[in-house]
């Protein structure tokens, strides 16, 4: 199946001599939901704006379903929701008003019954007759999804969707997001919040400094760049390391009563057996073990840190 969005050899270069993008290349599987993972001034916003026809690249091309966003930008334009970091919408418009408008500029054909159902899962049917003046900033930002979603998009493009709500909202956007990746909508998420990538998210693309990083599987990125740590939890504390353990790395907690041990997760060998095997000869008795994986933030931190 061809991507519903192809992205190729993507820059954008300002007239200040700021390279907010540079030689980006990505293919969108449709259906999937994709997370884009950066700090501040990574080029997320750029990349997304650009897809959706609000800047214009200076090289590159992009598709979608197969159509050029600049040469056939309303027909592109008329598949993509977005939802964007700022709030902007009309302060003395009502909620059901703002929502129909959006529906509208779209060319589609009023269907307040649809509108109806998308109020009522955002929690915003009762806020139908709200001036946008007087709702709150969690409010105004189920506002802004539904807007996103009234002319029922193919693809959805979040960004930063949930800066700053409460975790009401962000539980609800997350139910949200899984509701329509089952019925086929193509989802990209940009977020500071590593746990949503992490819960939600199907591939995992870092971009830095304008550059993709990687684009891969969650799963696959997190078990080949994942790290695992051992914890030996000791029957009795220890001032330092023995020498004996030495050639295993091993940190040891301030307390003394715990030894680490940190390997990769693709290794071919672990070299827990022989940590073990070691750890008995060297008569270090210990009462229990522990293992914990590494969190995609931690990955994305790494990654980032050797790009800087």
């Amino acid at each position: 199946m061809p991507p519903v969005i192809s992205i190729a050899g993507l820059s954008k270069t300002y007239g200040t001599g700021f390279a907010a993008l540079k030689n980006v290349d990505l293919e969108i599987r449709k259906g999937e939901i994709l997370a884009l993972l950066g700090p501040n001034g990574a080029g997320k916003t750029t990349l997304i704006s650009i897809v959706c026809g609000l800047v214009r690249p200076s090289a590159g091309t992009v598709t979608v379903d197969g159509h050029d966003i600049i040469s056939a930008f309303r027909a592109t334009r008329a598949l993509i929701g977005l939802v964007p970091q700022e709030l902007t919408t009309d302060a003395f418009e009502t909620v059901w008003a703002t929502v129909k408008l959006s529906r509208g500029l779209f060319g589609k054909r009023r269907d307040d019954g649809f509108l109806e159902k998308l109020l009522k899962v955002l929690s915003l049917w009762d806020k139908k007759d709200t001036r946008m003046m007087h709702l709150s900033g969690g409010m105004k930002r189920r506002v802004m999804i539904a807007k996103a979603l009234s002319h029922e998009p193919e693809i959805l493009f979040l960004d930063e969707p949930t800066a700053g709500v409460d975790v009401e909202l962000r539980q609800d956007m997350w139910a949200l997001v899984r509701g329509l990746r089952e019925r086929g909508v193509t989802i990209i998420l940009t977020t500071h919040y590593i746990e949503e990538a992490e819960e939600m998210a199907d591939r995992i693309g870092v971009i830095n400094k304008g550059e993709l990083i990687l684009v891969q599987d969650k799963a696959e990125l997190m078990a080949s760049l994942g790290k695992k740590q051992l914890t030996l939890l000791l029957a009795e504390p220890l001032a330092a390391v023995p020498e004996a353990l030495s050639r295993h790395k091993l940190d040891l907690t301030e307390d003394g009563l715990s030894l680490v041990y940190t390997y990769e997760t693709h290794g071919e060998r672990t070299g827990i057996t022989s940590l073990l095997q070691d750890v008995n000869a060297a008569s270090v008795r210990f009462r229990d073990l522990v293992t914990d994986n590494s969190s995609l933030e931690e990955i994305f931190v790494s990654l980032v840190t050797e790009r800087a």
